[in-house]
């Protein structure tokens, strides 16, 4: 059932494909290096930006992911569509609410840059399928024909199946491809209010590590912990991914479910990005 889905959803030939999604995994190939993203990390992890949940939200309205081959609306409506999917299946509502917000830390894009792939037009540093930085790229990547341009794979200390790290390490101890997901993820840790589970905090952080969940690689750097990550982050990509449609919400016609919810695991406090 999953591969039929797979070719429904995840469809990245070059005949159905848009050209912009093939470019911006040329980019995000050839561009995120383990410097950068340590530069990334430095340049947005600041924390001095606050904003109210539901105005991020508003947000996204303006942001249409290059990178999905799926979906050419605003990401706020993927967000509802992933979040109202776990609404009818009764699931918990910290994970109704994980399902509404995961992509939230593309508002980066608000304070980004073109330069760094951060801003609306150059989305190769937002968002996409991430991977490790500072070991040898896998083939499971979307277009592994890329992984060459990477400069890090001429660099015999980031261009081995180990690289920097240890066998076992634990998927915590790895540095992914800069993205929304560890932005998301970082912005929440810091913010005191945050009762989200740590099911949820895993759900927003390896939710686009698809070479990992989806494709196998990095087996190697995996502890027991991370077994059970799997089975979280397989769990909720059911809802991110195979969710996506053409219907269209109105924020307002959800607020007044979601917001409750959002006060209870976030409080009422604005959030520092």
């Amino acid at each position: 059932m999953e591969n039929a889905v797979e070719k429904k959803f995840r469809n990245y030939d070059e005949s159905v494909v848009k050209a912009a999604v093939r470019e911006h995994y040329r980019k995000m190939r050839q561009n995120q290096t383990y410097e950068y993203v340590n530069r990334m990390k430095e340049k947005y992890q600041t924390f001095d930006k606050p904003m109210m949940l539901w105005d991020a939200m508003e947000r996204l309205n303006a942001l249409i992911d290059v990178s999905d081959p799926d979906l050419d609306l605003p990401n706020v409506q993927h967000l509802i569509q992933s979040a109202e999917a776990l609404r009818a299946d009764n699931r918990p509502d910290w994970m109704q609410l994980v399902g509404l917000i995961h992509d939230l830390g593309k508002v980066m894009y608000l304070w980004g840059s073109d330069d760094d792939g951060t801003s609306q037009n150059e989305q190769w540093g937002l968002v996409g399928d991430v991977f490790v930085v500072g070991c040898a790229l896998p083939d499971t990547c979307v277009y592994p024909e890329f992984n060459a341009l990477n400069p890090d794979m001429q660099d015999a200390r980031y261009n081995t199946t180990i690289g920097i790290y240890e066998p076992g390490c634990g998927l915590d101890h790895l540095t992914l491809a800069w993205g929304h997901d560890e932005y998301l993820y970082q912005v929440l840790q810091h913010h005191k209010e945050n009762k989200i589970p740590e099911e949820g905090m895993v759900m927003i952080r390896y939710h686009s590590f698809y070479p990992w969940h989806n494709g196998g690689s990095y087996e190697h750097f995996m502890n027991e912990r991370d077994r059970l990550y799997k089975e979280w982050i397989l769990d909720f990509n059911q809802y991110d991914l195979y969710t996506k449609s053409q219907q269209i919400y109105d924020l307002d016609d959800i607020k007044s479910y979601y917001m409750p919810i959002a006060e209870k695991y976030l409080g009422k406090k604005p959030i520092m990005w």
